[in-house]
């Protein structure tokens, strides 16, 4: 499986979870900075997300990574033999709208592109990813209370808009493949809570993707793959001036796939994330937050997976 069709719940990821809302700022109940993590702090980890004063945004974020290597089906990390490549290119357009107090609603629309190479063979293809739809309830605030954290329920929808593998046309690196070919249901559940300018956050998502039938040379197999499920802590501070700084670890683990009804044996996915992000408000309703991230390149951390390292430029106007 490739690393866009593992990565599928990053959709619902930027926009609701798995990161890190709801009325006006004074609803906080909270003094001046925890007010500030509360709405800047939760930005920073999750870009799509709107903070207690908004009531919508829009955003563009720039994506680009490199493949340093790759896990086996033990867990041994390997470099990338000579002569191959790939590089990773990704253009996400999405929009948020708050629909009450507590809840929210969002929309992302991927574009992706992918160089690869492979001894004497070198492609570049690409088109629309996977489209994302997802709400985020929260029941209770960040900083309202110290002793109940703020928990927030997540659910998605993504939609099988990008080519999966063996509809590619470009041929035979496979460079147009941008999705998974299959719809994808998504349910998260998000505790955080703040500690003066500190700001925790602890998420959990299970995707399970719907089976898919694929024929390919006259031959017809029933393909469905296994839940996916993801994990990641957070810790953002917050500046005076409302700038923030996060670190953030993710692990997701998915089971093997079955065809035919039967198990294809070592095809789960292991893969660990860790990202170090920042976010500047430039006005009232503009900011920029860039990010790097790398899948560490160490055995044991990641299976069936490629490694690699990257960084992300995101732009969002809100409305308050």
């Amino acid at each position: 499986m490739s690393y866009r069709a593992f990565r599928s719940v990053s959709g619902f990821a930027l926009s609701v979870g798995p990161g890190v809302a709801a009325a006006a700022l004074t609803l906080c109940v909270c003094q001046r900075a925890a007010a500030q993590a509360c709405c800047a702090g939760t930005g920073v980890v999750t870009p799509g997300r709107l903070a207690v004063h908004e009531a919508a945004l829009v955003g563009l974020q720039l994506k680009g990574a490199a493949e340093t290597g790759s896990f086996d089906n033990v867990g041994k990390y390997r470099t990338l033999t000579p002569g191959a490549s790939e590089l990773d290119f990704e253009q996400d357009v999405f929009g948020a709208i708050r629909l009450t107090e507590h809840a929210q609603v969002a929309l992302l629309v991927p574009i992706l592109e992918t160089r690869r190479t492979s001894n004497t063979l070198s492609e570049l293809g690409g088109g629309i990813g996977d489209t994302n739809l997802n709400v985020r309830y929260d029941f209770t605030f960040a900083g309202a209370s110290k002793t109940i954290p703020g928990i927030g329920i997540l659910a998605g929808v993504t939609f099988p808009t990008g080519t999966p593998a063996d509809s590619s046309r470009i041929r035979p690196l496979a460079t147009d493949a941008t999705g998974v070919g299959a719809f994808q249901g998504s349910v998260g559940l998000a505790a955080e809570q703040v500690f003066g300018p500190w700001l925790v956050n602890l998420t959990g998502v299970v995707a399970q993707r719907s089976a898919r039938t694929v024929t390919q040379s006259g031959i017809t197999t029933h393909e469905h793959l296994a839940a996916q499920w993801t994990l990641l802590g957070a810790l953002g501070y917050v500046f005076s001036n409302e700038a923030a700084l996060a670190v953030s670890a993710a692990y997701t683990v998915e089971g093997d796939a079955t065809i035919d009804g039967a198990d294809a044996v070592d095809s789960n996915h292991r893969a660990t994330t860790l990202t170090l992000a920042g976010l500047l408000p430039l006005s009232d309703s503009w900011r920029a937050q860039g990010a790097v991230f790398i899948n560490p390149p160490v055995s044991s951390l990641s299976l069936n997976q490629p490694a690699l390292v990257g960084c992300s430029l995101t732009v969002i106007h809100a409305w308050l």
